[in-house]
């Protein structure tokens, strides 16, 4: 999938690549699990009417497996971020993270227009922050080992703000 998302965001001249594509979508979907998968495709393209059937398929396909899997009622661990495959460049890897956690805080500000943080999420936010400046001249186990951890650490911290965001929504409508 990771591939054929940057494919069409390449043909498309999208100015991200996939995991940056898919840190947005995940960011808007964490504050608001019913966002139009539209909004997402209009900050992706400059027009996005110019996608063809296919492509446009796919991305909406992507768009609505993530919106699944990071429904409360989906198994929480099936849940995981659009990145390049272990068998690339270490620093590709590295750097595809940054660009996700960039897209993730584009995400949920283009969401959540207060500057209120409910619970955790504004510590976590932070966080993101801090891995958008990443450093990707990595290289062996140690660092190939850091990236794993930092890569669990990011998925936990999309299921913390979800539920903050979740639980935030549900204590203003009582």
């Amino acid at each position: 999938m990771y591939q054929a998302v940057n494919a069409i965001l390449e043909k498309y001249d999208a100015d991200m690549g996939a995991s940056e594509a898919h840190g947005i979508a995940v960011g808007m979907l964490c504050v608001e699990v019913r966002v139009d998968a539209a909004n997402w495709l209009h900050e992706l393209f400059a027009d996005e009417n110019d996608l063809i059937d296919d492509d446009k398929a796919l991305m909406l396909s992507l768009f609505d497996r993530t919106r699944e899997l990071l429904d409360p009622e989906t198994e929480e661990f099936s849940f995981d971020l659009l990145l390049p495959d272990e068998d690339e460049r270490l620093g590709d890897q590295v750097e595809a993270l940054r660009g996700w956690c960039q897209g993730f805080l584009f995400g949920v500000g283009y969401a959540q227009t207060s500057a209120e943080w409910p619970g955790d999420s504004a510590e976590v936010m932070r966080d993101m922050i801090e891995l958008t400046k990443i450093d990707s001249d990595v290289e062996g186990e140690e660092d190939e080992a850091a990236l794993i951890e930092l890569h669990e650490y990011v998925r936990a911290a999309v299921l913390t703000v979800r539920d903050q965001f979740a639980d935030n929504k549900d204590a203003q409508i009582h």
